[in-house]
């Protein structure tokens, strides 16, 4: 390696972490402060041998993943309950649940940049690719099976002669002297490097625009651009009016599926019968879909108490003489078809989910408007839980 005559500092090789533990105690003893250890794996006890100081590095990462998560959560709350709030199936604008995902991820992206970032840049004042123990036969030994210290002469303690009688007291194998490299200018202003330059980027722009503008429009490379098919929106050349986003074919249905018979009809042609059973499994799904879908208007309750004040009028109470007196399938059938403003909520709710809507909904009834001998059963099944 090409050297100055400028001394970097004096490294020596040990052979055992023993060693280098006790070679690190007694230099850091001797009072020696511009010191470094290196050795080819993590060696427990090293940094009490050095005398140093828990690294900083986490306060870095603390405030950056506590400021990411402030950030996140801030924003989410600015843009959903103030700059562009949204109504969606009854949910408050401030959801915290679901913006517990992005912030953790906001937090452990700058948590982690900060890390990274810090570490480089204030702990390690970007990486030295010119370092002087760089291809040193020092460094080749300890990135293999050797324990190695080194004292920088940058130290106010440093004298060659004593460090090394030091080195040799602790039992060193070799002690090598470190120079710092000799400084390498490579000029690239020159005529010919600039022709080269400007050769690269005339022959890349060309590749470019060839490839881009002629390559891609020719056989086979135009599979890409030109396919049967309609983009939406795109006007189509087969069909009379022109539209290329087609409405089914009236009549059609899926396969395996039978369409509701009723829709449209004020009211069903036919009685229907509530197909499940009011279990427990049951009146909890229809709970869950009631609250979802239901309660922004009718209340938790079935009170017909809008938790949408003023933007749509109050729907009539669940708990009137009418609506206690309707049949399972007739709620069935105002969920399904809809019913004066309430629209229907055939696409969001499955056949299974409405008939579970009905029988929580009778059970809100049934709790409203509880008989003698409910509140008897209520009480024996009190006192047999208690027993």
């Amino acid at each position: 390696m090409n050297r100055t005559d400028k001394i970097f500092g004096i490294a020596a090789l040990f052979d055992t972490p023993d060693a280098i533990i006790n070679a690190a105690e007694k230099v850091t003893a001797a009072g020696y402060k511009k010191i470094d250890v290196n050795t080819p794996y993590p060696v427990h006890g090293m940094n009490k041998a050095m005398k140093l100081k828990p690294s900083k590095l986490g306060f870095i990462t603390l405030f950056f993943g506590l400021s990411g998560a402030a950030f996140a959560m801030l924003f989410m709350f600015w843009a959903m309950s103030l700059e562009y709030p949204m109504i969606i199936g009854g949910k408050p604008f401030f959801s915290l649940p679901a913006f517990i995902p992005i912030t953790f991820e906001v937090t452990v992206l700058l948590a982690t940049l900060s890390t990274v970032i810090g570490m480089l840049t204030f702990f390690f004042n970007y990486p030295n690719n010119n370092h002087p123990l760089n291809g040193t036969a020092y460094i080749k030994a300890v990135a293999v099976d050797k324990f190695g210290i080194c004292i920088e002469a940058s130290d106010n303690k440093f004298d060659k002669d004593v460090i090394e009688q030091l080195l040799h007291h602790l039992g060193a194998n070799e002690i090598e002297t470190i120079y710092y490299p000799k400084d390498e200018v490579y000029p690239i202003f020159q005529p010919k490097y600039l022709m080269f330059l400007a050769a690269t980027a005339i022959a890349t722009s060309l590749v470019t625009y060839f490839v881009l503008n002629k390559l891609m429009f020719m056989d086979p490379f135009n599979w890409m651009m030109v396919q049967d098919k309609l983009i939406p929106q795109e006007k189509s050349e087969v069909f009379e009016d022109g539209f290329g986003m087609r409405k089914p074919v009236e009549g059609t249905v899926a396969r395996g599926f039978i369409p509701y018979p009723f829709m449209g009809e004020p009211t069903p042609a036919d009685v229907l019968s509530n197909p499940f059973l009011p279990t427990r499994e049951n009146i909890e799904l229809g709970k869950k879909k009631y609250l979802i879908y239901c309660s922004p208007c009718h209340g938790n309750y079935a009170e017909g108490d809008s938790r949408l004040r003023g933007q749509f009028p109050n729907p009539p109470t669940l708990h009137s003489v009418r609506s206690r007196e309707m049949s399972d399938g007739m709620l069935y059938h105002i969920i399904t078809n809809g019913q004066n403003i309430m629209p229907s909520y055939a696409s969001q709710v499955t056949r299974e989910e409405r008939w579970a809507i009905v029988n929580y909904i009778r059970v809100l009834q049934r709790a409203k408007f509880a008989r003698e001998s409910d509140l008897q059963e209520i009480k024996k099944e009190s006192a047999a839980n208690v027993e």
